[in-house]
């Protein structure tokens, strides 16, 4: 077995040994080259001290000097050498409070998290695999190096990380691995924000966003989403739904393209269900305001998730919007997706079409063919408007603040208000965006406005 190692990764292992010393290509990068993916990184381990590796290399840089981590730099590229180590006490369930650097390789690789993530590999030795990670890849398996309670006790995000990996590999979860998980859970609280955020984003755009359901039923939700706890067991007796709303979620995250930002909405699209379910004379229950509630708790709870502040507002409008319902492939139909685009803004209105395509891929069978039929007509309006190329907000309109000053229209909020009248004219119809057009238009409306405002005067 050979692993094709990157010339400068190979290069560093090269100058280490021709040293004496033992350095390894170790980690993600030798589990992703046995399963035929490019690796993203090319970690390195030694059993050379930082700063026995920083005397052989002319260009480092201290990445992490207490955790034995010098970067190399080959080029323009930098690659992470780390000395052999064994960590000490995990009193905070993130670090160690210490590490101590060993020369023993086999005690650096039983500290790791995953036994397919501690092998290392050199083309002198070959693959090094002391825990069985070759035949748990072979298995399609996650499982714990050694005692799985201790590896999450030591770093408690490891069990998001259980799941991450199962979702990106489609692997399954080890059962040992699993009760260690459902018992440990609450110690997920020691870990920040935003390392939890990353891995639930990683989750979220795998080939299997639908594992979200193995952290609810570990207990992991409890502790950074409840909130999809009480989706999990809230029930959608209607005729458009077949699923609780947690089941739905996770059906129309399956359903969807692995975006970050279409993943993210339908995560939270139906949050407010719990909150807004009512259930009529008939039995059917209704989810009324669903939509606005969802969209303000996507914004609590991102924030809490330390997201950045375009991802939570590009988020809640996508939410705010999922359960618009598009008209018939019309005059009026082509009108709506223009007002539409212009609401939500047109970069973000295919997200809201995909979004919407893996909700109502989710629902139940009644309706379903002309909802998506609406929708893929929607989705050819949209189109035909780019193409033509059709007037969306004020930049586009052919007439602007300077032409109605030039009219003897100055007042700003009068100003702002026939620009405003103007633009939802032409949203419905197109063909008005004519320069000449539009300022006999603004004349006319200018004159009604001064007219209104008189007639509001005189009655006071």
């Amino acid at each position: 077995m050979r692993i094709n190692i990157p010339a400068p990764a190979a290069s560093i292992i090269d100058v280490l040994s021709s040293h004496g010393y033992e350095a390894f290509v170790v980690g993600g990068c030798v589990r992703d080259s046995l399963l035929g993916l490019s690796p993203a990184d090319w970690d390195i381990t030694t059993d050379a001290t930082p700063e026995q590796v920083k005397l052989l290399f002319p260009r480092t840089i201290d990445t992490g000097l207490k955790h034995g981590t010098v970067t190399v730099m080959i080029d323009r590229e930098g690659y992470e050498v780390t000395t052999y180590r064994i960590d000490g006490l995990y009193e905070d369930h993130r670090r160690p409070n210490s590490v101590t650097f060993t020369r023993d390789l086999r005690e650096d690789l039983g500290r790791r998290d995953f036994t397919i993530n501690a092998m290392a590999y050199n083309h002198e030795k070959g693959l090094v695999d002391l825990f069985g990670g070759m035949q748990d890849l072979e298995h399609k398996i996650i499982r714990c190096v050694g005692d799985p309670c201790e590896r999450f006790e030591e770093d408690a995000l490891r069990m998001m990380r259980a799941i991450r990996f199962a979702g990106q590999l489609h692997f399954s979860i080890d059962a040992e691995t699993e009760e260690a998980i459902a018992k440990k859970a609450p110690l997920l609280a020691n870990v920040s924000a935003e390392r939890i955020r990353t891995e639930l984003v990683k989750l979220l755009v795998s080939d299997h966003p639908d594992l979200l359901k193995v952290a609810w039923r570990t207990g992991l939700t409890a502790v950074f989403l409840p909130e999809f706890d009480s989706m999990m067991t809230t029930s959608q007796d209607n005729p458009h739904h077949c699923y609780t709303v947690g089941e739905h979620t996770l059906h129309a995250l399956m359903a969807s393209k692995n975006d970050p930002l279409v993943r993210l909405s339908l995560l939270f699209h139906d949050m407010g269900k719990p909150e807004t379910r009512s259930t009529d004379e008939q039995g059917i229950d209704h989810f009324y305001g669903h939509d606005k509630v969802s969209a303000e708790l996507a914004q609590e709870i991102m924030k809490r998730l330390k997201f950045d502040n375009q991802s939570i507002h590009a988020t809640k409008i996508l939410i705010e919007n999922h359960d618009i319902r598009f008209q018939d492939a019309t005059t009026a139909g082509k009108k709506h997706v223009r007002k539409i685009m212009n609401r939500i803004g047109a970069p973000l209105f295919p997200y809201l079409l995909d979004v919407m395509e893996a909700d109502i891929s989710a629902q139940s069978d009644y309706m379903r063919m002309h909802k998506l039929m609406n929708l893929k007509e929607a989705r050819e309006a949209y189109r035909e408007i780019l193409e033509a190329k059709d007037c969306l907000t004020l930049k586009d309109l052919n007439i602007n603040g300077n032409d109605l000053k030039q009219m003897g229209i100055r007042e700003g909020k009068l100003v702002g208000a026939v620009l405003q009248t103007l633009l939802h004219l032409v949203l419905d119809h197109p063909e008005y965006n004519d320069h000449d057009y539009l300022m006999e238009l603004a004349e006319k409306i200018h004159d009604e406005l001064s007219s209104c405002s008189q007639a509001v005067r005189g009655s006071k």
